[in-house]
């Protein structure tokens, strides 16, 4: 018997090993992947920033132009909501953190009467939602990892024709934010309409430094540049989201690692002692064999 769960040892040994050679590698190539990420965030950074300044100061400079833009209506009809995820698991509470931010959500749209548009980005997503008997309008998978700029060209052009054309009064993202390597936290964000900062009420927003002049007129500008905002600002999620996935994997494979070190020692121990009972077990067998031919002759 000792000998025999001695085997069983061995093999559950073997497993372990095996299985802490696949969660070495994948925390390894994550930790390759990181400071790719936050390179491209960095570089991309600069174009956001200068996006935003722009349809800011347009909206602030003619509100009655732009007042689609940054007016929400008393009552949402309809919203499309965007969730982002990764294709693959194995990174900890990443995937699972924006599901039910995502679903939380939509539950609280549709406990106020508007009707929710949902699109995703992942496979983890599509197959949550699906599984959950909520509609998914559109989704996309195969780049989260390394998404391009085409990818959140893609996306923003399908969320701004239903925007433009009065068919969804709102659209809502849901992302994880890359805040340092420790730390990435779950953003639900509004993109549209335009969030101005607000101003106190007995002061009027404070004219633009200099003189700029807009052509063509705001409310043209806007509903042009309006497409270019989206991109910037779902490629921006998108890159946030890849290097958030790759440091979330990148903790859970090491924790992996050192769970599967651990449980390889304490197996070795316990196959140890197995085996040490067996030789005591024989030599106790053996001696008693020498006693009883002893006391028999």
């Amino acid at each position: 018997m000792a000998g025999g769960q001695e085997k069983i040892l061995r093999q559950r040994i073997k497993s372990v090993n095996s299985t802490r050679k696949i969660t070495k590698a994948m925390e390894l190539i994550a930790a390759a992947q990181i400071p790719r990420s936050l390179a491209r965030i960095i570089a991309n950074r600069p174009y956001r920033l200068g996006m935003q300044r722009i349809l800011l100061e347009a909206a602030l400079g003619d509100p009655a132009g732009a007042a689609k833009l940054i007016a929400l209506p008393e009552r949402v009809e309809s919203a499309l909501v965007l969730v982002l995820t990764g294709d693959r698991g194995l990174s900890g509470p990443y995937n699972n953190a924006s599901l039910r931010a995502g679903e939380r959500l939509v539950e609280k749209l549709q406990s106020e009467g508007t009707n929710v548009r949902l699109v995703v980005v992942g496979k983890k997503a599509t197959a949550y939602f699906r599984f959950r008997g909520l509609s998914v309008e559109e989704s996309y998978s195969g780049f989260v990892d390394r998404p391009t700029f085409s990818d959140a060209q893609d996306i923003a052009a399908l969320l701004a024709r239903p925007y433009l054309e009065s068919e969804a009064q709102q659209i809502l993202l849901v992302s994880t934010r890359y805040i340092s390597v420790g730390s990435q936290a779950i953003e639900v964000r509004q993109l549209l309409p335009l969030v101005v900062p607000d101003v106190p009420v007995d002061t009027t927003p404070k004219p633009l430094q200099g003189y700029t002049e807009f052509e063509p007129e705001v409310e043209n500008l806007l509903f042009y540049l309006m497409p270019r905002f989206l991109e910037s600002e779902i490629f921006s999620a998108l890159l946030e989201g890849a290097a958030s996935f790759h440091t979330s994997q990148q903790r859970a494979m090491a924790a992996a690692t050192e769970n599967a070190d651990e449980l390889s020692q304490n197996l070795t121990r316990v196959m140890n002692r197995a085996r040490q009972d067996s030789i005591t077990t024989e030599i106790m067998e053996i001696v008693g064999g020498a006693e009883a031919l002893r006391s028999g002759k």
